[in-house]
């Protein structure tokens, strides 16, 4: 049994609707909106009511039967450090339940003297990974090239790229990507071990604003900005404050080399290779080209 948790997530989602695809199972699902998911119950995917918030027996009666888990970050915005302890119920409550092998969500440079916020937490779960005593696999997701959708269409319309990302790069790697990578350690990755899940080009900002103007037809130029600058306007912009913050973070993380790390991890855990995020902004150009 393959459990992956937070099912009704994008990422999540298209893990089990891989899984499907690749005829592994019995697969199960847990989720805070079961009904949400009627379509993989009728394929087959048993889907069960939880949430990292709940009392440990609760958790275990969920995760109860599984003897893979993928553990997807949680996204809560609470406050930072709120992820990790989420995260802390699940492993231990996963641990008691009989899961042997817990494949798990972090970032690049999960450590805390990364500037992105939520480092800390990654770096803590890992390492409670690694004490608990389960086999476990740690998938270093990149930023994902979803990001750029955001970002790019003020861009188009104003001419100017504005980050905090100096001359740093970044391997941005797409969502379908991430889940390929997910699907594939649970079937056949190593144990006690990470993978590096990147993109297979490193891309500045200065790149993104060229590219940008390419599929465009507008003039676009990078604007680097201090990350005190970047953070109030973002802020201003009515950007949600820890998503601000988190963003800033992680462009400054850009700034200072942490994300410019390109591996063929993809390829290895799934077969095919990463989509470059060039070819990602060109498929996807109708949502952030035309303003």
């Amino acid at each position: 049994m393959i459990l992956v948790t937070g099912g009704s997530g994008r990422l999540a989602r298209r893990v089990l609707e891989l899984l499907l695809e690749q005829g592994a199972g019995p697969l199960m699902t847990t989720t805070r909106t079961p009904e949400r998911l009627e379509d993989l119950q009728g394929r087959g995917v048993t889907v069960r009511n939880a949430d990292f918030t709940q009392e440990h027996a609760a958790l275990v009666r969920a995760f109860r039967g599984a003897q893979k888990m993928l553990l997807v970050s949680t996204n809560t915005l609470e406050a930072w450090g709120k992820r990790f302890e989420q995260h802390e119920r699940a492993v231990r409550a996963a641990v008691e339940a009989g899961v042997g092998h817990i494949v798990y969500t972090s970032i690049t440079f999960p450590y805390p003297v990364s500037p992105v916020p939520l480092a800390r937490d990654h770096f803590q779960t890992e390492n409670l990974l690694r004490e608990c005593g389960v086999e476990y696999t740690l998938l270093r997701n990149n930023i994902y090239a979803e990001s750029l959708l955001f970002l790019l269409p003020d861009a188009v319309r104003t001419g100017r790229l504005r980050a905090a990302a100096g001359g740093g790069k970044a391997a941005f790697v797409t969502r379908e990507d991430c889940a390929r990578a997910a699907a594939g350690a649970l079937l056949r990755g190593e144990t006690r071990c990470s993978y590096e899940v990147s993109g297979p080009e490193a891309l500045s900002f200065a790149d993104l604003a060229r590219i940008a103007g390419e599929l465009s037809g507008r003039t676009v130029v990078y604007e680097p900005v201090e990350p005190a600058v970047r953070l109030a306007e973002l802020k201003a912009a009515g950007t949600d404050p820890m998503l601000a913050e988190l963003q800033t973070g992680f462009e400054r993380a850009i700034a200072e080399g942490l994300l410019d790390l390109t591996t063929r991890d993809v390829e290895r855990l799934w077969g095919t290779p990463a989509a470059p995020v060039s070819q990602f902004l060109r498929d996807h150009a109708a949502e952030w080209a035309q303003v």
